[in-house]
Protein backbone atom coordinates (compact mmCIF):
# COMPACT_ATOMS: atom_id res chain seq x y z
CA UNK A 1 0.00 0.00 0.00
CA UNK A 2 3.17 2.69 0.37
CA UNK A 3 4.27 1.69 -2.75
CA UNK A 4 1.05 2.67 -4.42
CA UNK A 5 0.76 5.88 -2.72
CA UNK A 6 3.65 7.02 -3.45
CA UNK A 7 2.87 6.23 -7.09
CA UNK A 8 -0.07 7.93 -6.48
CA UNK A 9 1.61 11.08 -5.23
CA UNK A 10 4.67 10.90 -7.95
CA UNK A 11 1.77 10.86 -10.70
CA UNK A 12 0.26 14.25 -9.06
CA UNK A 13 3.51 15.41 -8.96
CA UNK A 14 4.48 14.90 -13.03
CA UNK A 15 0.88 15.93 -13.56
CA UNK A 16 1.13 19.57 -11.51
CA UNK A 17 4.76 19.71 -13.32
CA UNK A 18 3.01 19.50 -16.79
CA UNK A 19 0.17 21.73 -16.25
CA UNK A 20 2.16 24.60 -14.57
CA UNK A 21 4.61 24.33 -17.00
CA UNK A 22 2.72 23.79 -20.08
CA UNK A 23 -1.07 24.53 -20.03
CA UNK A 24 -1.27 25.55 -23.40
CA UNK A 25 -0.17 21.83 -24.75
CA UNK A 26 -2.25 20.17 -21.96
CA UNK A 27 -5.26 22.03 -22.97
CA UNK A 28 -4.77 20.91 -26.68
CA UNK A 29 -4.16 17.20 -25.51
CA UNK A 30 -7.44 17.45 -23.23
CA UNK A 31 -9.45 18.52 -26.18
CA UNK A 32 -8.05 16.21 -28.65
CA UNK A 33 -8.66 13.02 -26.09
CA UNK A 34 -12.27 14.16 -25.88
CA UNK A 35 -12.95 14.28 -29.72
CA UNK A 36 -11.02 10.23 -29.71
CA UNK A 37 -13.19 7.74 -30.26
CA UNK A 38 -13.66 5.76 -27.02
CA UNK A 39 -12.71 2.56 -28.80
CA UNK A 40 -9.30 4.34 -29.07
CA UNK A 41 -9.04 5.52 -25.49
CA UNK A 42 -9.78 1.95 -24.04
CA UNK A 43 -7.34 0.59 -26.19
CA UNK A 44 -4.84 3.20 -25.60
CA UNK A 45 -5.58 3.04 -21.72
CA UNK A 46 -5.49 -0.91 -21.98
CA UNK A 47 -1.91 -0.66 -23.27
CA UNK A 48 -0.89 2.01 -20.77
CA UNK A 49 -1.58 -0.31 -18.34
CA UNK A 50 0.42 -3.23 -19.23
CA UNK A 51 3.33 -0.60 -20.20
CA UNK A 52 2.89 0.59 -16.42
CA UNK A 53 2.52 -3.00 -15.11
CA UNK A 54 5.84 -4.22 -17.45
CA UNK A 55 8.05 -1.47 -15.82
CA UNK A 56 6.73 -1.96 -12.45
CA UNK A 57 7.51 -5.83 -12.70
CA UNK A 58 11.00 -5.21 -14.54
CA UNK A 59 11.88 -2.87 -11.71
CA UNK A 60 10.82 -4.91 -9.20
CA UNK A 61 12.50 -8.24 -10.46
CA UNK A 62 15.17 -7.25 -12.46
CA UNK A 63 16.93 -4.47 -11.17
CA UNK A 64 17.00 -5.55 -7.59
Amino acid sequence: MTDFLAALGLVLVLEGIAFAAFPGHVRRAMAQAAETPPDMLRIIGIVSAILGLAVVWVVRNLLN
